[in-house]
């Protein structure tokens, strides 16, 4: 099954394989835990800085409406899925078994290694959170495989800076689907 990942040391475009002995080690792999933002924990944050944290959205995120916006002018037509789907996809194209995650740098982890070092307040809460977010990405692309489906993760810088690229692996997928299709003998 097909996953598209970013190599973050070269900050190609590259595609990966999953099997499916990959998807019964994510699935059995331990869960890490989060400990609750709290200051009974231990956790501490200024008003100022918990007004700004509020105000980051989950949903419909600028490189998201982009992306959106892109295959919509490109003639790919999507809706929003009217029931909760798995993993909570970004963009979901049942017609193509196609998923679509734009995940946020810092959220997903991106440039992790490097980057876990730089937090420097609450560090016992973010990096777990992060982490988690990472392994729940794994299992979400593992689940996703299984059930026979293409699973396509843009970091937002990606879609940010090389919009045209991203926009090109998922229709030269699309095309390869299509194509694919048509020549199939039942």
């Amino acid at each position: 099954m097909l996953i598209y990942v970013s190599n973050i040391a070269s900050k190609s475009l590259h595609y990966i394989f999953v099997q499916k002995r990959t998807a019964t080690y994510i699935a059995t792999e331990e869960v890490i835990k989060v400990p609750k933002f709290e200051e009974a924990a231990g956790f501490y944050t200024t008003p100022k800085h918990s007004q700004i944290m509020a105000k980051i959205k989950g949903q419909n995120t600028k490189p998201e409406l982009r992306l959106k916006r892109a295959l919509w002018h490109a003639g790919i037509r999507y809706k929003k899925p009217t029931k909760a789907i798995f993993g909570r996809p970004d963009i979901f194209l049942s017609k193509y078994k196609l998923i679509i995650f734009v995940d946020g740098d810092f959220w997903h982890g991106y440039g992790w290694v490097q980057r876990k070092n730089n937090i420097k307040s609450n560090t016992g809460f973010w990096i777990p959170k992060i982490e988690r977010n990472m392994q729940r990405d794994r299992q979400v692309n593992a689940f996703w495989a299984k059930q026979g489906f293409s699973v396509f993760r843009f970091w937002e810088h990606q879609i940010n800076k090389e919009l045209g690229s991203c926009l090109k692996l998922v229709l030269d997928h699309i095309n390869l689907k299509s194509n694919s299709e048509a020549y199939t003998v039942d």
